[in-house]
């Protein structure tokens, strides 16, 4: 980590504009973004080849895995902390997420302002080499969001 960033981040995002996006965003922050993947494969390559400290996954990603999946496979050799990002406020994926032991899920579009607490706190998170389950900040952060 350098004097300058906060923590390297990895994203994940199939979307080429939101990638862009993102990253303009994280780098603003004052992270530093090492890595961008577009599927689940590249995401679980990079991430044993970057070893990120904080993951911010699209959870619909193309390809045969999706964000939570590619999530699960990275959870075998690894408790990085991980940003779902997702584009709607469903339930069912937020209970699959919650087995993979996230550190925030935040709905689409975010801002810079959405992801400041989150990466923060994953950074943190990563730092105590914690790999909790989700908890009830998660629960109340989807609820303001739903």
């Amino acid at each position: 980590m350098g004097k300058d960033t906060k923590g390297r981040v990895l994203i994940v995002e199939d979307d080429m504009l939101l990638s862009m996006v993102e990253e303009r965003l994280v780098k603003k922050l004052g992270f530093d973004v090492i890595g961008k993947a577009t599927n689940g494969a590249e995401a679980v390559e990079k991430s044993q080849e970057l070893s990120p400290d904080i993951i911010i996954m699209d959870i619909s990603l193309k390809g045969e895995m999706d964000g939570i999946e590619t999530m699960e496979t990275i959870r075998k050799s690894s408790g990085v902390p991980v940003i779902y990002l997702s584009g709607s406020s469903d339930r069912y994926n937020l209970e699959r997420a919650k087995k993979t032991g996230f550190s925030d899920y935040l709905t689409k579009p975010v801002t810079s302002g959405d992801l400041k607490e989150p990466l923060i706190t994953a950074l943190h998170k990563n730092a105590q080499q914690t790999n909790g389950s989700a908890d009830t900040k998660e629960e109340r952060h989807f609820n303001r969001t739903a």
